[in-house]
């Protein structure tokens, strides 16, 4: 952005400045966005064990249903509203002044409001979502919906105020340059949702204690096609995600779509040579899961690197990323489905890449990494540290502030189910439903056709 602003002003948005391709755009990549959390919600479903795979479906659908509204009423206009360094104000509260331009954008704005919220949106969805592979098979669906509803306003819509928000503490992009210019470059959300959700994912893990028999009992994954789509699914939405970050359908945006793909193709590869040297076989779910770390690698970087920058990227991700998951055996941690070791290392990975990577030929609105050269206040090496803060600012705060939330959550709901609820399966003994029991060919269940199917109690459509 050229232009600078001194204080947060809100005016109505001027049709004239009203881009027509940026506004389908941004639209465009909002719905694919919001695909990745039910492609979400199958590569982590085919990882559980076959009576628990519901329940995780259900929970992220659920964070669908939840920050969509706390999202409208409070979560946006937290995030960017008002001129605040750690919180928006109440500006668009409930969507009031809706029609007024983002004070962040200013008279870069080329798209309607209301379409920077649905694309905004996306990304406060699927943040919470991601916590759930830490998670899996112990937590309480009640205590799961009432600490995303408080986490989604306490600590999503916060930390996107200080690092998306040109007013946020850790991006100062809008003040004038002898007050600073981009402290920390995060082009669409490696430390706000994958470092975020990787932080909270540990907490919660933590907090909910190790599934019962682990890491003796096998649990490995029921449905390794079901992770395959998942991951094409999001590989595919991905695209919304970092190319409609630039918000325009330009060159910037040309630049994020092309290294997210290499980044994403390279850490697969990564991974999978990592697997071939340690186990002498490449498995799919390593394919699967190394084009995640990937995705989440590149995140960060999409709009300051070059597609030479992303190989490099992706590799370095893929690599750590497939060794960094035996961390939890290691230290005793119960990370469900490996969120810490692909979200939240590889957030941290691509979130230092950029200290080394970014460059002005890519986006001349950014810095040049410790490999083009550096220099000046803002880039080299005086990068990688802004950038290893704003990281760690978001890991601190995100672990404290879900602990405290899941302590809190707990004295009013019990945040872990109970040892009967998880050795009979989640799917049954929560939701009293199982993903793989039908009816007979041509009828269902009770024999009633269409929505007869569901009456009777959960216990009598089980025992059916």
């Amino acid at each position: 952005m050229s232009h600078l602003l001194l204080a947060a002003t809100y005016a109505p948005f001027d049709s004239k400045n009203l881009n027509g391709g940026d506004t389908a755009w941004v639209l465009a990549s909002a719905a694919l966005v919001l695909l990745m959390t039910p492609a979400l919600a199958f590569f982590y479903g085919g990882m559980v064990r076959a009576k628990h795979v519901l329940a995780m479906l259900m929970q992220n659908f659920a964070a669908i249903a939840i920050v969509s509204v706390t999202w409208i009423v409070i979560g946006f206009t937290w995030a960017f509203g008002g001129d605040g360094k750690y919180l928006g104000d109440l500006h668009f509260f409930g969507m009031q002044n809706i029609n007024d331009v983002v004070p962040t954008l200013g008279s870069a704005q080329t798209t309607p409001t209301m379409v920077f919220v649905a694309f905004q949106l996306t990304f406060a969805i699927i943040t919470p979502a991601l916590i759930t592979g830490s998670t899996a098979d112990r937590w309480k669906f009640g205590a799961f919906a009432a600490f995303v509803t408080i986490w989604s306003v306490v600590v999503y819509a916060p930390v996107a105020h200080w690092v998306f928000d040109g007013y946020g503490w850790l991006n100062r992009s809008l003040l004038p340059s002898e007050h600073g210019h981009f402290f920390a470059e995060d082009f669409a959300g490696g430390t706000v949702v994958h470092i975020n959700a990787g932080a909270a994912g540990l907490a919660m893990a933590l907090v909910l204690g190790k599934r019962r028999g682990w890491p003796k009992t096998n649990m490995r994954g029921h449905n390794i096609p079901f992770v395959m789509l998942g991951a094409g699914l999001l590989w595919f939405g991905w695209f919304g995600f970092n190319a409609g970050s630039a918000l325009t359908a330009s060159n910037l945006a040309g630049f994020a779509w092309v290294n997210t793909n290499t980044a994403t193709a390279t850490a697969l590869l990564g991974w999978i040579i990592v697997e071939k040297i340690k186990y002498g076989k490449c498995t799919a779910l390593g394919a699967a899961s190394g084009a995640v770390a990937g995705l989440v690698a590149i995140t960060p970087c999409a709009g300051w690197v070059s597609p030479i920058g992303s190989i490099f990227i992706g590799l370095i991700a893929g690599a750590i990323c497939a060794l960094a998951i035996g961390i939890k055996n290691k230290l005793g941690f119960d990370d469900s489905l490996d969120v810490v070791g692909v979200h939240f290392v590889g957030g941290w990975v691509g979130t230092l890449c950029i200290g080394f990577f970014s460059t002005t030929g890519a986006n001349s609105l950014g810095n040049n990494g410790i490999l083009y050269g550096g220099g000046g206040h803002y880039g080299g090496w005086n990068l990688l540290g802004h950038q290893a803060f704003a990281a760690g600012v978001v890991s601190v705060f995100s672990f404290v502030a879900t602990v405290v939330i899941a302590l809190v959550v707990n004295l009013f709901i019990k945040n872990r189910v109970t040892e009967e609820e998880e050795l009979e399966g989640l799917d049954t003994s929560i939701h009293g439903e199982s993903a793989y029991e039908f009816g007979p060919l041509g009828g269902t269940l009770g024999g009633t056709g269409g929505l007869g199917a569901l009456t009777g109690s959960p216990k009598e459509r089980v025992d059916a």
